[in-house]
């Protein structure tokens, strides 16, 4: 299917950017890496007035390390986050994360903040972010201000970021040394979509967790730390893992899987707590030996 007319702009300044969105508000789409907008585009399930592509505003892109604080661009491309030797340092987590996001030709183009913006339920990013502790810079002809990714992200994708807004970057705390990370997701094919995926920090002094933070991914209908999940894990050792009944007992409180065509609730329920077993137990086994 052909999309709906258009006009289309490529500012050249950040200042241009912000002139369009606000001008347009809802009637505009950014076009950043396109590999969720252009398909909308195709089926008509966007149809706007506008489309803003920043693929000129080149300073958007990059990856630098700013005192205890990893910056990624908001045009950073998956590609070079996926080959970031910063980020493979600093934020093992997203590191790790990035492998699973969809194929190469997506990873080629797709951006970082683009895969925020869109908030996907099954998307890997977003979970990573919140479990992080990043922190969103989002501009607009108003100014700057920052969000915490765990206050971004507010049902099925739908965001805080308002419709004259940009992403401009994503800041992430560099992962301490007290801190391990858990991912893991189960999809029907490697760069399909997640039925079931989980994302998390924990940190650990002495043999016992101290903080936790367990984000799952789509099963949910937007990332946010489970809190039941994470908080059951707080103040006990690593070798003194949570039983099955009690990751499914807090499971139950953290997320609520709704039946779909492809899987019932039920099943992604007992698939978040084989997932959730299976990461805790390579957890312990990893702070054991070292």
């Amino acid at each position: 299917m052909k999309p709906s007319r258009f006009r289309y702009v490529k500012p050249g300044t950040l200042d241009e950017a912000f002139a369009l969105l606000a001008q347009y508000e809802d009637d505009a789409r950014v076009l950043a890496g396109g590999q969720s907008l252009l398909a909308g585009l195709g089926m008509r399930l966007a149809n706007p007035e506008v489309l803003v592509d920043i693929n000129g505003l080149d300073h958007l892109s990059g990856i630098s390390l700013d005192g205890d604080e990893v910056v990624i661009g908001a045009l950073t491309r998956h590609v070079q986050v996926l080959e970031s030797d910063l980020i493979a340092k600093h934020l093992p987590l997203v590191s790790e994360a990035i492998r699973s996001v969809a194929h190469m030709a997506v990873r080629n183009r797709g951006t970082f903040a683009g895969s925020l913006a869109y908030a996907d339920p099954a998307a890997e990013l977003p979970a990573c972010a919140v479990a992080s502790g990043a922190t969103l810079v989002l501009g607009s002809a108003k100014g700057k201000r920052r969000v915490a990714a765990s206050d971004f992200f507010l049902d099925i994708m739908d965001t805080a970021l308002a419709a004259d807004e940009l992403i401009l970057e994503i800041r992430f705390p560099v992962q301490a040394n007290n801190q391990r990370h858990v991912f893991a997701e189960l999809s029907r094919r490697h760069g399909d979509f997640a039925l079931v995926g989980l994302a998390g920090i924990i940190s650990a002094d002495s043999q016992k967790i101290t903080d936790a933070k367990l984000v799952y991914f789509g099963c949910v209908t937007h990332p946010a730390v489970a809190v039941a999940m994470s908080s059951a894990l707080k103040g006990r050792s690593l070798g003194d893992a949570l039983n099955d009944s009690e990751i499914q007992a807090c499971l139950a409180q953290d997320i609520s899987p709704v039946d779909n065509p492809g899987m019932r609730a039920d099943t992604k329920l007992t698939l978040a707590a084989v997932v959730t077993r299976r990461q805790l137990n390579s957890l312990a086994e990893k702070f054991t030996h070292e």
